[in-house]
């Protein structure tokens, strides 16, 4: 008995590494070029000249599928970084902390550098061709 949905996990997995691309990439955008909103005062300029463009290249990477395994290890690293930088010290449990979206970054980060780019990824264009093209 297929399960539900398991034909289309490679889809499924392509729709996730676009979005968590795009989304991440707005954080280095935020931070270098203060749109849609710029950082608060008092932002260390580590977090905008190093983490900003991680963030935007990172991000952009990982939703194209282009290195995907590097980019994705790279901002997972980050991640982790930045959760025990900025809010592991405050508190131990991210619910404590705000640090909830770190860990999440981080993990499903980890999980894209483990998988690859897959299924439309520039990665995986060659492999994985649509049939008849």
């Amino acid at each position: 008995m297929k399960l539900f949905l398991s034909a289309y996990v490679s889809y499924c997995y392509a729709l996730m590494r676009i979005v968590i691309g795009f989304l991440f990439l707005w954080h280095g955008v935020q931070k270098l070029f203060g749109f849609p909103s710029g950082m608060p005062a008092g932002v260390p300029a580590f977090i905008i000249y190093v983490a900003g463009p991680i963030e935007l290249l990172g991000g952009f990477l990982v939703m194209i599928g282009l290195l995907t395994h590097w980019a994705a290890f790279i901002t997972c690293g980050q991640m982790a970084f930045a959760y025990w930088i900025g809010h592991g010290t405050k508190a131990l449990l991210p619910i404590q902390n705000n640090g909830e979206l770190a860990v999440l970054y981080c993990f499903v980060f980890l999980f894209i550098a483990a998988q690859g780019g897959g299924v439309w990824s520039i990665d995986g264009r060659e492999k994985h061709k649509f049939a008849g093209h």
